[in-house]
């Protein structure tokens, strides 16, 4: 399955994320909180990083189809209890 995701600030520690997979298209907002970032050891990374690499942890969870129209990540990692660690070493990566 094709996927690809533009990412585009839109707020403060907000980001749009325009999604195309098998035909369809959408957006989500990601919103980021510093609380977030701190408690995950993630102070200092580039939120448009994060929000890629939280579109493409969620692609591989769940169809995009069915992505949030607001990605909070304090939801995702209460989800999933690995994400933030998933995270990290996705940054880090890069």
């Amino acid at each position: 399955m094709e996927k690809s995701f533009d990412v585009e600030l839109v707020n403060q520690d907000e980001y749009l994320v325009r999604w195309a997979s098998e035909g369809q298209a959408g957006e989500s907002v990601v919103r980021i909180t510093p609380e977030f970032l701190a408690e995950a050891g993630l102070d200092g990374q580039d939120g448009q990083f994060i929000t890629e690499e939280t579109a493409n942890f969620l692609a591989e969870h769940q169809p995009v189809i069915d992505f949030p129209q607001t990605v909070d990540l304090e939801e995702i990692a209460a989800a999933y209890p690995d994400f933030a660690q998933q995270l990290r070493s996705r940054l880090e990566a890069r």
